[in-house]
């Protein structure tokens, strides 16, 4: 096997490799490094200058890279191999971190100028934890800026991550530096957060496997906060058992986080081939089309998804039935067109609270401009140092949650989101109707959309995470994988969505799904960064 061959294995098959002694961590951290040489380009930066062709050809998934670090922990854990004592689960396995993480020592950005020079003096529990799995961390990933965004175009830090499998496309948000990592073979796995979507929808975008846990299942201690009540650490990967493999180490207790619940964690990759038989799957009709708002008609309206995503849909679950699942239709989820809107209220709420720590005073940039008093310089320092993105979010944010808007906005948003966690407790409830193990729906309801095409526009940007935003709102786990791809030869995302804490079924499923389509041709396609690689 070539070296450059080394970077295109799964984490699952690295780690069996290294354990036997048969390649060591050292020659899988160096054929990933050569792969991030030869297609990621430069690394975002607040001084990016003039975006060239060259530029434009690039991923560009990165911020900032840990190379010495990574080259240290791999000496490490050979030196620990051969001396009989196997470091963790995932031991020489090369990862990325998205920069919405602490890790002591190293800048942690947000993807804002905010926080430009804030460098960590504490590591986030999930990053400790692949730590002490043995795994090998390249660097910190690009993101929209504070994870507002399903583009990673609003980052501060240029040039933007692009999607490896067609450069003028996006590669998702806000974790599309996360995911377009791993479909680019710069890292077998990389640590993402989903607050929306942001996992899921850049998975779906770069074709590769994204997991949201249940919420609290992994900690969020040492994560730089956008909606508390949403976000969620979880594992991208390329396969279905590299992610049942990570989400393994990075769940559990914390008792740094109080909403980290004390559930025992299963090995997740324990029943990962069991199979489908017998299990329930469900269609919900209402996520088959996007139901929108139009401010100008007053009126809800909706259009079909895109006929290419309804067929990978329809396709999957033929795929399952044949393997032995119930596939039970027209599930009824009334809730979901209000998912988007009830999203733009909560999370904007916490946003504007959760970044009121930025002021210019306790860490991260602060204005250069000499400030009469403490008012002028929160003004000044935040002005400079947010984007477009979190701007607008705080002042939507404290719109909203004003005395006299709070009833009318906020109030009612959080007795929304209580219904649409109605929605999946009555499909899910045993002695219920449908009695369902898992719902399968569209990951989103376009291919990559062109960057540029939609940045700028907040609120069409924000309907590309229809479809994973209930999962955030009801708090169950999600997993999007791929479905096949496009007549762009663009990648088409499949999500399941399941019960709380029992994100093994999901990977189950999932795996399934993948058995059931590996000798398709799709499976076969490369994204278009990796051409002519050898």
């Amino acid at each position: 096997m070539s070296a450059m061959e080394l970077c295109d294995l799964s984490a699952y098959e690295l780690a069996a490799l290294i354990r036997k002694r048969e390649i060591s961590a050292v020659e899988a951290l160096e054929s990933t490094l050569e792969r991030i040489e030869l297609v990621d380009g430069r690394p975002g930066s607040l001084d990016a200058g003039e975006i060239t062709a060259e530029d434009h050809a690039k991923v560009h998934a990165f911020i900032t890279r840990t190379e010495e670090t990574a080259r240290a922990q791999a000496q490490a854990v050979d030196k620990s191999i051969s001396e009989g004592v196997i470091p963790g689960p995932l031991a020489g396995v090369p990862y990325t971190v998205k920069d919405i993480f602490n890790v002591r020592g190293t800048r942690s950005t947000a993807g804002s100028r905010i926080l430009s020079n804030y460098t960590a003096p504490y590591t986030a529990t999930a990053v400790e934890r692949m730590e002490k799995a043995g795994a090998v961390m390249l660097g910190k990933v690009n993101l929209d800026e504070f994870t507002h965004g399903s583009s990673s175009e609003s980052s501060a830090y240029q040039p933007a991550p692009r999607n490896p499998w067609d450069t003028s496309k996006v590669p998702g948000g806000s974790s599309g530096g996360s995911t377009a990592a791993v479909a680019a073979g710069m890292g077998a796995l990389s640590l993402g957060t989903d607050t929306g979507g942001s996992i899921r929808q850049p998975a779906a975008f770069c074709g590769v496997v994204g997991l949201k846990p249940t919420y609290g299942r992994v900690s969020r201690y040492g994560l730089i906060a956008f909606g508390s009540s949403l976000d969620c650490p979880g594992p991208v990967a390329r396969n279905v058992r590299d992610a049942a493999m990570m989400l393994s180490v990075i769940a559990g207790p914390d008792r740094r986080d109080s909403t980290a619940v004390t559930i025992p964690v299963p090995d997740y990759t324990a029943e990962i081939e069991a199979g489908v038989k017998g299990m329930r799957i469900g269609l919900s009709p209402d996520f088959f089309k996007i139901q929108y708002f139009n401010h100008e008609s007053g009126q809800m309206e909706e259009e079909p998804i895109s006929d290419e995503i309804k067929q990978a849909v329809e396709q999957a679950a033929d795929r399952l039935s044949e393997m032995g699942a119930r596939v039970v239709e027209n599930v009824p989820m009334p809730r979901t067109k209000y998912g988007i809107p009830t999203y733009f209220v909560i999370s904007r709420v916490e946003v504007a609270s959760n970044l009121h720590r930025f002021d210019g005073v306790k860490y991260g940039y602060r204005t250069p401009v000499p400030a009469e008093d403490l008012d002028e310089l929160y003004r000044r320092t935040r002005a400079e140092g947010f984007g477009a993105q979190p701007k607008l979010r705080i002042l939507m944010g404290m719109y909203v949650s004003a005395a006299q808007y709070s009833e009318q906005y906020y109030q009612r948003a959080l007795r929304v989101r209580s219904l649409i966690r109605g929605d999946f407790e009555r499909i899910y409830d045993p002695q219920g109707e449908y009695r369902l193990d898992a719902l399968l729906t569209p990951a989103t309801p376009t291919p990559a959309f062109g960057y540029g095409d939609v940045y700028g526009d907040t609120v069409l940007m924000q309907y590309a995470d229809q479809f994973t935003v209930t999962g955030n709102h009801a708090g169950v786990p999600g997993l999007s994988l791929m479905g096949g791809l496009s007549k762009e030869r663009l990648p088409l995302g499949i999500q399941l969505l399941g019960r709380d804490y029992d994100e093994a079924t999901l990977l189950r499923i999932g795996r399934a799904f993948e058995v059931a389509t590996e000798d398709a041709a799709w499976r076969k396609v490369r994204p278009q960064v990796l051409e002519g690689l050898s």
